[in-house]
């Protein structure tokens, strides 16, 4: 049985209270607990309107439009070149956030994107998290060099379930460190579906200790996706200064407000061209979104099957 370790989360939360700096923070709303302007009723009722910018205060919230908070991804093991040629060129024209690939594909996608303003992700230590710390700090360095400027590192979850903070602490730091010293993003997958609540908020409070700019809920590989619930966790642990990035099973506009709605500041999808065609008014159809990227479990029902329908 997982058993937080109390005196260890005070000390980072203490250290953390001693080293902020700034003016004071702003007023919270009572539902949620998050900074009043960010506050989910208040941006679903916006959303709803029909607005596409949003102005949002944590990191890398700046204003823009559905798709710029999209991670256009293609993490299937069998993705060919083809199909992450096709994904850099739906990125460039919809102008996502960034592609998010498997490293042997960064260096290709860098190539093909240099002179827009979509950036490259890679996954580090993907999809289980259980790499050494060592090694996912190779990988991270690797993917900068190759030209990667957002990491989506995956937590060792072992260790977290084991209570063995210190080595999480250790694992995230692992990637973090590099991604400061090169000035790139840095997001710290929890999968989130394989903790209990005191976890997630374990998970949480070492990702904000190790300074990473994101928390993200899923691999989109593990037994679930992202959920509300989850993303409004994470956002009330991590407080409005970083961001956070829902991941797994977000297949369309509804999908993405929801997210949205519960403070996350990213998206995570494979879908990301149907969404922004819904945002944008146009028919969002299943059959418009681009076969290449696809990852997500069809509309229909599919034949029964022991293994959980993935979204990559």
């Amino acid at each position: 049985m997982f058993t937080v370790d109390v005196r260890r989360l005070i000390q980072i939360v203490v250290e953390e209270v001693v080293a902020a700096t700034g003016p004071a923070p702003a007023s919270r709303c009572g539902c949620h607990q998050v900074v009043a302007d960010c506050c989910p009723d208040r941006l679903r009722s916006v959303l709803d309107a029909g607005a596409t910018r949003l102005g949002l205060h944590a990191a890398g919230g700046a204003a823009g439009d559905v798709a710029s908070m999209i991670d256009h991804t293609l993490l299937k093991p069998d993705a060919t070149r083809t199909e992450v040629e096709t994904l850099c060129r739906e990125a460039a024209e919809y102008r996502f956030a960034s592609v998010c690939v498997n490293p042997t594909w960064v260096a290709l996608c860098a190539d093909r994107l240099r002179g827009t303003s979509v950036v490259v992700c890679s996954v580090v230590g993907f999809p289980l998290g259980a790499a050494t710390a060592d090694t996912k700090h190779y990988e991270t360095r690797r993917a900068i060099f190759d030209g990667a400027r957002e990491i989506d590192m995956v937590i060792n979850v072992g260790a977290l379930k084991s209570g063995d903070l210190r080595a999480v602490e250790r694992d995230i730091e692992a990637v973090t460190g590099p991604c400061r010293e090169a000035g790139v993003v840095s997001k710290v997958i929890i999968e989130a579906a394989l903790l209990s609540d005191d976890e997630k908020v374990a998970a949480c409070t070492l990702a904000k200790a190790a300074a990473a700019d994101y928390v993200k809920t899923s691999t989109g590989f593990g037994p679930g996706g992202a959920t509300a619930a989850d993303v409004a966790l994470m956002r009330r642990v991590v407080g409005e200064e970083m961001g956070v990035k829902a991941a797994g099973g977000v297949r369309d506009l509804e999908g993405l407000k929801a997210m949205v709605a519960a403070g996350a500041t990213r998206i995570g999808a494979s879908a990301g061209v149907k969404i922004v065609q819904q945002s944008r008014g146009g028919p969002g159809a299943a059959a418009t979104a681009s076969p290449t990227t696809a990852g997500s479990a069809p509309a229909s029902p599919a034949p029964a099957s022991p293994a959980p329908a993935k979204s990559y």
